[in-house]
């Protein structure tokens, strides 16, 4: 059983397994920090030429603004239940940027007995691929990495 474990969760099915992953491996008194990472292709959502004028770009800012956080809030109620179902101290962190570099930039805070991620969706599945598995994060990180299989892998 690990003390401390960092899970890099965002929701999808491939998340939500390395989730149920990191709770069956973390100690009884131990802490999972969540990560969240807002991938950075969202930086650049109000740049596009259609929204042509100050308030049509500031507007459409706050809107995307609001919909990502009610997002993230939503999925941290979600872990924060299964957190409290199982006794575990849980902290959130939202980083935005490639999820590659942000699981390595959290990483790099603290002390981590484990990473836990999920796997990438299977091919033919509909979806963002998430770039975050990569080798330079496995061959970089000095901590151990569980990589939970996706759902479907096994069917």
């Amino acid at each position: 059983m690990f003390q401390h474990i960092l899970l890099a969760s965002h929701g999808t099915e491939g998340a939500i397994a390395a989730e149920t992953m990191a709770l069956r491996v973390c100690a009884a008194n131990g802490r999972i920090d969540h990560l969240i990472v807002v991938p950075e292709f969202w930086q650049g959502m109000t740049g596009d030429d259609w929204l042509n004028n100050g308030i049509t770009r500031d507007r459409f800012r706050d809107y995307l603004d609001s919909a990502l956080r009610q997002d993230i809030e939503q999925h941290c109620k979600r872990i924060n239940q299964k957190m409290s179902d199982r006794g575990l101290a849980c902290r959130h962190v939202v980083l935005s940027g490639k999820p590659e570099q942000a699981v390595l930039r959290q990483a790099g805070t603290q002390t981590y007995d484990l990473v836990v991620i999920g796997s990438p969706r299977p091919d033919g599945k509909l979806g963002l691929r998430s770039a975050m598995l990569t080798k330079k994060l496995i061959c970089t990180l000095k901590t151990a990495v569980l990589i939970a299989p996706h759902p479907e892998q096994n069917t």
